[in-house]
């Protein structure tokens, strides 16, 4: 397709061609009005000198007869002007005036007529067009006022060849300025174009161009390039638990299927080849936890879950999280404690518990007794023994809903917080404690699925992490 042909199809275009018809309309039906309204004042102004002219020759008439009406039209034929005069005895021949010649049976009926006419003092064979009255005598004759309008004419051509410039200069104007606005927003969307053929090549680093004007477009590309950092982030978070997956649950397979092959070639009675499927038991229970908690968090982040969001109370998920886990912590020898308030949320009940769930694992696996930090010091171990070793707290903050658990572990150093929530991470160099480093990472897709977010800090010494929950929730938020 040609660049005027692209050109000529793009809406912009559409529109201003729309907009010019209606204009041109709208300027022809002001003009045509003007025109009109302007020939029916002069038509007035015609008629009221007429009307006012024949009562007063019609006056002179009843005053001094004939004489007296031939001499009165007769001085005033001889004026210069567009006046006509014309007095006709009963058989239709002339007495007086200034017309030489009517169309035929204008003087036969009296009233008003548009009529041609030629003057007396004329020598040319033109004829003139006139609005005339014709009026009837006594005794039979007829008298004849009326108004040459070629004023008329000239006016009304005046004002029609104003309307055929008007119209072509909108014409042009609106041609002109269509083609320009179709230009510069078909420039944009072969930009945007371009961009998206590149991305669609696989380069989602590719951002669409936003101008400054602000408008309507430029509110487009700006959700749209939203939407393509969304979609990277999503696809580089593929890529990442592709990797981790990969990596992190190859070691576990192969362990699987080493402690197979072993139990085949090495165990000799029952007993060894039942603790081998133990082992291999384990270990797939293992592997199903993550993809479980994989499912979840590929859950959370997809958005699913919003269907499934109601209004609870947070203080009772955390009460119930501490009642499920204290038995755990006790033979860990730590103690578990909860402190909450009532405080209404809107979202998934089953995602927040089980984010909560893995904070206060993660918590019991890693943390410490609260005394254990105080060392020899008798005032800092007195402190430590009525602060619990793991708290639970639940409370309103504003207009967000904060649950927080808080241990006395080794904690999490600040540079390594943003990588802490990651698939697979485990900051622990060992590896000596069970898990798949999935936990913060679900708390963090789900913080993220009701419009919050997770937060580390550090509790002096140990770690708090929080939920930062919106209480009414990302859907009511955002109505």
């Amino acid at each position: 397709m040609t660049a005027f042909g692209k050109l000529i199809r793009t809406t912009a275009f559409r529109l201003t061609l729309v907009y010019l018809l209606l204009f041109a309309l709208f300027a022809a039906s002001l003009l045509g009005y003007f025109a009109w309204n302007t020939r029916r004042m002069i038509t007035e102004q015609i008629t009221d000198t007429v009307n006012s002219e024949l009562s007063e020759l019609t006056e002179q008439y009843t005053r001094g007869g004939l004489r007296g009406l031939v001499t009165a039209v007769e001085g005033r034929a001889l004026r210069p002007g567009a006046n006509l005069y014309l007095v006709t005895t009963p058989q239709g021949q002339g007495v007086a005036g200034n017309v030489s010649s009517l169309e035929p049976g204008v003087m036969d009926h009296p009233g008003w007529a548009e009529t041609f006419y030629k003057r007396l003092e004329e020598t040319d064979t033109k004829s003139h067009y006139a609005l005339v009255k014709v009026s009837q005598l006594s005794g039979g004759f007829r008298i004849l006022v009326g108004r040459d309008l070629e004023e008329r004419r000239r006016l009304f051509a005046i004002v029609a060849k104003a309307a055929q410039w008007s119209v072509l200069i909108v014409v042009v104007l609106g041609l002109g300025g269509g083609v320009f606005v179709a230009r510069r927003v078909l420039r944009r969307i072969d930009a945007m174009t371009g961009t998206t053929q590149r991305i669609m090549a696989g380069d989602l680093s590719e951002r669409l161009p936003v101008g400054r004007s602000g408008d309507e477009i430029d509110r487009l590309a700006e959700n749209l390039n939203a939407m393509l950092e969304r979609i990277e982030a999503l696809m580089v978070g593929l890529k990442e638990v592709s990797d981790n997956i990969a990596h992190d649950l190859k070691t576990p397979l192969t362990r699987l299927r080493n402690r197979a092959e072993e139990a085949l070639a090495k165990a000799g009675n029952e007993g060894e080849y039942r603790a081998a499927l133990e082992r291999t038991i384990d270990e797939s229970d293992g592997l199903i936890r993550t993809f479980n908690a994989l499912l979840m968090i590929a859950r959370a982040e997809s958005g699913q879950a919003r269907d499934n969001m109601i209004d609870f109370d947070a203080a009772e998920v955390a009460h119930g999280i501490h009642e499920l886990y204290e038995p755990l912590a006790e033979d860990k020898g730590l103690s578990l404690d909860v402190a909450a308030d009532a405080a209404t949320i809107h979202g998934n009940r089953e995602l927040i518990s089980q984010a909560l769930a893995n904070l206060v694992e993660n918590a019991i696996k890693y943390g410490q007794p609260a005394g254990a930090s105080a060392g020899n010091d008798p005032a800092a171990s007195g402190a430590a023994a009525k602060t619990p070793d793991i708290l639970i707290e639940a409370h309103r903050e504003g207009d967000n809903v904060l649950l927080s658990v808080t241990d006395h572990g080794p904690g999490v150093p600040e540079a390594d917080r943003q990588r802490a929530v990651e698939r697979f991470v485990r900051l622990e160099a060992s590896r000596t404690q069970p898990g798949s480093g999935l936990g913060l990472s679900l708390a963090s897709a789900v913080a993220t699925l009701h419009g919050g977010d997770l937060r580390l800090a550090d509790s002096q010494p140990g770690l708090r992490v929080t939920l930062v929950i919106p209480s009414r929730g990302v859907e009511q938020k955002t109505v």
